[in-house]
């Protein structure tokens, strides 16, 4: 990467973005069909079969979402990440700091999940723990891209939503 100041995101990186953003959000939803998969055939008991192909999608979701996270990081390695708009340190700090447990999150949870299922269900007792983590970090997430938004009005939500030039 070059020395240049970023201005924006690129097209791809905003792809990724909302691409991965609705993957997590299809996880959130549906992966508890994962657990009923797993309950069913530790109790001998036929799964729906929903949550069959529910639990099949899931697992199919994860590994997407771990491949395009590995994309986003080496994009953002190569073509770098737009400087924060904040003018304050602890607002720079928490954005930078909620991106990375985002990162930690999204390759975390996914290799906990094929743990879980190649090694030992007890990664699956971590796995489970993304959830409420997740909805939590996503939810401020949210909530300070529309305080950027609405309240700053300095332009931080566009640059997710308009690729740089």
């Amino acid at each position: 990467m070059s020395g240049q100041k970023i201005n924006g995101y690129s097209s791809l990186q905003i792809a990724l973005h909302w691409t991965v953003a609705a993957l997590i959000f299809f996880q959130l939803l549906f992966g508890e069909s994962m657990t009923t998969v797993v309950e069913a055939g530790e109790e001998g008991t036929p799964a729906p079969p929903t949550d069959l192909t529910l639990s099949v999608a899931h697992y199919w979701v994860g590994i997407a979402i771990l491949c395009l996270v590995a994309l986003r990081l080496i994009l953002r390695i190569v073509q770098g990440a737009p400087e924060s708009t904040s003018d304050t340190t602890w607002m720079t700090y928490a954005g930078k700091a909620s991106h990375w447990l985002f990162y930690i999150l999204l390759v975390a949870v996914p290799t906990t999940g094929l743990l879980a299922v190649y090694v030992s269900d007890e990664f699956g007792d971590i796995h489970k723990l993304a959830k409420p983590a997740f909805i939590v970090l996503i939810a401020l997430h949210a909530a300070a891209a529309l305080f950027h938004q609405f309240v700053l009005k300095d332009g931080t939500l566009r640059r997710m939503l308009v690729p740089a030039k």
